[in-house]
């Protein structure tokens, strides 16, 4: 297929489809993290217990490989939210909207090399001879510390996630065709991602902190999924966009 014939399809997308598109795929990012996380990891991995933690992976390796395909997968999904986020937000400020993505992308790219520490494990208490030197003591001490790599790569990502969540939150409200709600919503949401800067005080907070993003996730999902963008809006801020040498 012609790359140029693709491009051109890809601008011919409608705003309210792609709208929708940016829901589905923050659905499935917002899914693929619970499931991994919350269902995958959470099941296998025990706090404080490395011996317990390296017995539930070694007896259950294809779920733990599982939890890992999830993570990439949503990954992938992020990616694509993004990109096609910044596509609908970038007739209100292409500036703003480009390093909104920037940061997104450098918060993804955090995330994204954090997760590879979690298939480190699976390496580590294998019967490779190349390990025969350590004691299943450090094996299994060594695959608690990658798993808590794990853990910490997403908490950075989180602080880039917050700063690119608030200048689309502030897009959202100068858009007019997206409700201003969503805005306001953004706002309060992605502030307690930036408390992260100061790890032990947001996790004081965190079921604060998730529950106020979660609600704002919803509503985000629902209102892209359902109603999409207002179109006419949306091709007037374009038109003015192109029109504009402050960009």
């Amino acid at each position: 297929m012609n790359t140029a014939v693709s491009i051109d399809s890809l601008k011919e997308v409608s705003p309210k489809a792609k709208a929708r598109f940016v829901g589905l795929f923050f659905l499935l990012t917002m899914v693929g993290g619970i499931v991994a996380e919350g269902f995958i990891s959470g099941s296998l991995i025990v706090a404080g217990d490395a011996a317990a933690t390296a017995k539930n992976i070694l007896t259950n390796e294809t779920l733990f490989r599982t939890g890992f395909a999830v993570y990439i997968i949503e990954m992938a999904c992020q990616v694509v939210m993004t990109v096609l986020f910044y596509d609908l937000l970038k007739p209100v400020s292409r500036t703003l909207a480009r390093v909104s993505l920037f940061l997104n992308i450098s918060g993804i790219v955090i995330k994204t090399m954090s997760r590879l520490f979690y298939i480190v494990p699976v390496l580590i208490l294998s019967d490779a001879t190349y390990l025969n030197s350590f004691t299943t003591e450090q094996t299994q001490s060594m695959a608690m510390l990658s798993l808590a790599v794990n853990n910490e790569g997403p908490v950075i990502g989180l602080v880039f996630f917050g700063f690119a969540g608030l200048l689309e939150a502030y897009l959202i409200l100068k858009s007019t065709f997206l409700p201003r709600f969503l805005g306001v919503i953004g706002i309060l949401a992605n502030a307690g991602w930036l408390l992260f800067l100061y790890p032990p005080f947001a996790y004081r907070l965190f079921p604060f902190i998730a529950g106020i993003a979660f609600l704002g996730a919803i509503a985000q999902i629902f209102w892209l999924l359902v109603f999409g963008v207002n179109e006419e809006r949306w091709k007037e801020k374009a038109a003015a966009s192109a029109n504009s040498i402050w960009r």
